[in-house]
């Protein structure tokens, strides 16, 4: 057993004994991936439910799964590692009945996803948090994901030119992303009006004439990293420059205030007034502010009075908004601050200040 995924045992065994269990049963890739440190145990993209499942006591963890699935898992996803993969076939339910059944005779068991046939105990909610305090291994690998992530959404940003499609940029990012081994789990693009009536434009047959709006949420090894650019054919008009330097004023105070102890509630109240003192009281009202993410999109959004506490070693996404535009990072919240988890790039920037709190934000980009 790594030491990375002896950590994530460890809080596995004592979340057992303090609820009175004697195994838990995985199925959602969120925690399947976040236990075997990063191996997926899906087939389709757009599943939160794998059709691998990860059974884990105090003395270890085995993976059941189809006859189908199991060679791909035992030659690549856990390949030299110690989860044992035991297979039935594909075809027969009594086979799949016995596997699970012989796993888990006599174990008091909860399971995150219901199965059809398997009689578990529902998962409480509570398991959730064991993903939130990343490692230092997983830090890393946020690292490179969001470096690359940004990279493509940056890179595509720049190769857009007017009369190009939503789907012509989509398809484009998509690819862009999957050249670098990311999954988009969310991938949104708007052009012109698009951005400025809706907050989630899905991609459609629509040319681009004045500017876009790239959006992505992907994944690699079971972490999901979030970013947001813009890129303009021209000149910004003033009116979007100054709504874009006060969605990122916004954006900095969010990522300033982003401290272990603080709730989500308490910084939910730090964007309201924060959009008030940049001109837009109402704005955070068409939109949510983001969150807490890591194996989720997000795990945890901020909403009013929401008691959830910031971590030390959490991964936010805050998308503050104002009607045209939006700001968008990846972020780690430390002991001793936040950082950005990609690196700097050479993407026009705008510095802003929000209660002395001063950082750079990315700007719209004028081709």
């Amino acid at each position: 057993m790594t030491e990375e995924r002896k950590i994530k045992h460890d809080r596995v065994v004592e979340y057992l004994r303090s609820h009175d269990l004697d195994a838990v049963l995985l199925s959602r890739r969120c925690n399947f991936s976040w236990y075997t440190c990063g191996a997926h145990n899906h087939v389709a993209d757009t599943c939160d439910v794998g059709n691998s499942h990860l059974l884990v006591r105090s003395d270890g963890a085995v993976v059941l799964t189809d006859n189908i699935e199991a060679a791909r898992l035992r030659a690549e996803e856990l390949a030299g590692g110690d989860i044992e993969v035991i297979d039935f076939s594909y075809c027969d339910a009594q086979s799949r009945s016995n596997a699970f059944a012989v796993a888990t005779s006599l174990l008091r068991v909860a399971s995150d996803a219901p199965l059809n046939g398997i009689d578990a105990a529902p998962l409480a909610g509570d398991f959730d948090s064991l993903r939130w305090t990343l490692t230092e291994w997983e830090i890393g690998r946020y690292r490179s994901l969001a470096d690359d992530t940004v990279a493509a959404v940056e890179s595509c940003a720049r190769a857009a030119r007017p009369g190009m499609t939503e789907n012509e940029l989509a398809g484009s990012l998509a690819s862009t992303l999957r050249a670098k081994n990311c999954l988009p789990w969310v991938l949104l693009v708007g052009a012109d009006e698009r951005v400025e009536r809706f907050r989630h434009p899905l991609a459609t047959d629509r040319r681009a004439e004045r500017y876009v709006m790239l959006v992505t949420c992907a994944e690699r090894d079971g972490l999901i990293a979030n970013c947001t650019r813009f890129a303009s054919f021209g000149s910004v008009s003033d009116e979007l420059a100054d709504r874009h330097q006060a969605v990122c004023t916004v954006d900095a105070a969010m990522i300033s205030a982003t401290r272990p102890g603080e709730t989500l509630g308490d910084l939910f109240a730090i964007v309201q007034e924060a959009y008030a003192a940049v001109g837009f009281p109402d704005q955070w009202r068409m939109h949510h502010q983001g969150g807490s993410c890591g194996y989720l999109p997000r795990e945890i959004k901020a909403t009013p009075g929401e008691t959830t506490q910031v971590l030390a070693d959490q991964a936010f996404a805050w998308n503050p908004s104002i009607t045209g535009t939006k700001s968008e990072d990846t972020i780690l919240c430390r002991g001793s601050g936040t950082e950005l988890l990609h690196g700097r790039t050479d993407f026009p920037a705008i510095s802003v200040e929000y209660n002395g709190a001063a950082m750079d934000r990315p700007a719209i980009l004028e081709l």
